[in-house]
């Protein structure tokens, strides 16, 4: 399933994640991968200081795996549905695990991409 997730940075924790993404540590241990970097890459800093992505989750509670290592550094203040989940083939059962191939995530980041700024410059 697809997340469109908002944080903002923790206080004083800004510079240990510009590192962490820039070492390629972030996300670190977690069966998530590479998927934090690919995250911040396409993350969306809006106008109140907010930041937004998208995120590609098959836990059973959004994000489960992914909060501890997004809270090291984030305030989460939402993660909501990307779209309905009667249209997501791993969701509704037509296809498990489709959110691995699906072009879903590419649609939601270009739209995305008409807000704010990028986070990472």
């Amino acid at each position: 399933m697809r997340y469109l997730v908002t944080a903002r940075v923790k206080p004083g924790r800004r510079g240990a994640l510009d590192r962490a993404i820039r070492e390629e540590t972030l996300g670190a241990g977690s069966v998530a991968g590479d998927e934090y970097l690919h995250d911040m890459a396409q993350a969306r800093q809006l106008p109140d200081g907010s930041v937004k992505w998208v995120e590609t989750c098959f836990c059973a509670t959004p994000l489960d795996e992914e909060r501890p290592y997004w809270e090291a550094y984030f305030d989460l203040l939402s993660i909501k549905d990307a779209h309905a989940r009667s249209r997501c083939r791993h969701e509704n059962g037509t296809e498990y695990w489709a959110c691995s191939t699906c072009d879903c995530t590419e649609k939601l980041e270009a739209r995305l991409k008409e807000k704010g700024e990028p986070f990472c410059k």
